[in-house]
């Protein structure tokens, strides 16, 4: 399995509305961080779903190594 391009050694703190989804880049080569622009055509990735439960800043994962998809679980401090 190839691993996804890390496309920032932090996450994106972005503010989320109650009941929208995003779509989570996998690949980490979309030119729309942390979103999905369709670059993962033709590679094993997939965007991932996210929908906000509430309204708040969120911190979307920059490195494509979290254990919690979508969301930072701190592991760019470790690369």
């Amino acid at each position: 399995m190839i691993d996804p391009v890390i496309a920032a050694k932090q996450p994106f703190s972005i503010n989320v509305e109650k009941g929208e989804q995003y779509f989570w880049c996998a690949c980490g080569q979309s030119k729309s961080q942390p979103f999905c622009d369709g670059s993962h055509i033709g590679t094993p990735f997939s965007p991932e779903l996210y929908t906000a439960d509430k309204s708040r800043t969120v911190f979307f994962c920059g490195c494509k190594q979290s254990s919690r998809g979508p969301l930072c679980d701190g592991t760019h401090s470790k690369l």
